[in-house]
């Protein structure tokens, strides 16, 4: 299975595990590109040719590297004009590897890593979830343990200011008082018995 693809004003044969040095992509070493650009693909021995793009087909590739091709000298004279001139350029490139050539419906390898990557996705926002749960139950549990502290703290100083108020209203101890009357009273009689016996004398 081959596939040409259009890149940078040229066409390329492609196949499976090709090394291509293509026009300068703005591409990282690493990076994977899509060739949307397929004119022409052939499948056990069909041929399917785009008008002008063939649809549902792409190619798969990974950058590799960016190089610069061979110098080409440019040489310029005129004779007897006494005119010479000589430059040189070296054009940029990429170089490119194809993983996978797609057309119509993907293949059970691609189906299968989707699935996969499907799968692993879904673990991880399994676990992304269950780590959040535990987050908000542990968060609960300290604002239940804060407003129960708070509580009472609040109990506790409601309790002292009932004391300190019941101290407050609460009659000084009348013992004092008593012992006070009982002397006043038991002072007064002796004066009158002292005058009584005043004057009989």
């Amino acid at each position: 299975m081959f596939a040409v693809i259009k890149t940078g004003g040229k066409q390329y044969r492609t196949q499976e595990g090709d090394v291509l040095q293509i026009e300068k992509l703005n591409k990282d070493k690493g990076q994977k590109i899509i060739f949307d650009e397929v004119l022409l693909i052939e499948d056990n021995g069909k041929a399917v040719i785009g008008t002008p793009l063939v649809k549902d087909a792409s190619v798969k590739a990974v950058v590799l590297e960016n190089v610069k091709d061979k110098k080409v000298v440019v040489f310029k004279k005129k004779r007897r004009k006494r005119y010479k001139k000589k430059t040189g350029h070296r054009q940029q490139l990429t170089k490119v590897k194809i993983e996978e050539i797609v057309y119509g419906k993907p293949r059970a390898k691609s189906a299968q890593k989707s699935k996969e990557e499907a799968q692993k996705a879904k673990k991880t926002e399994k676990g992304a979830v269950s780590k959040k749960q535990s987050a908000v139950k542990k968060t609960a549990k300290k604002t239940v343990s804060e407003k129960k502290k708070t509580e009472g703290k609040a109990a506790k100083k409601v309790v002292s200011q009932k004391k300190k108020t019941e101290k407050k209203s609460k009659p000084k101890s009348t013992k004092k008082t008593q012992s006070k009357t009982g002397k006043k009273s038991q002072s007064r009689p002796a004066a009158k018995k002292k005058s009584s016996s005043a004057k009989k004398e």
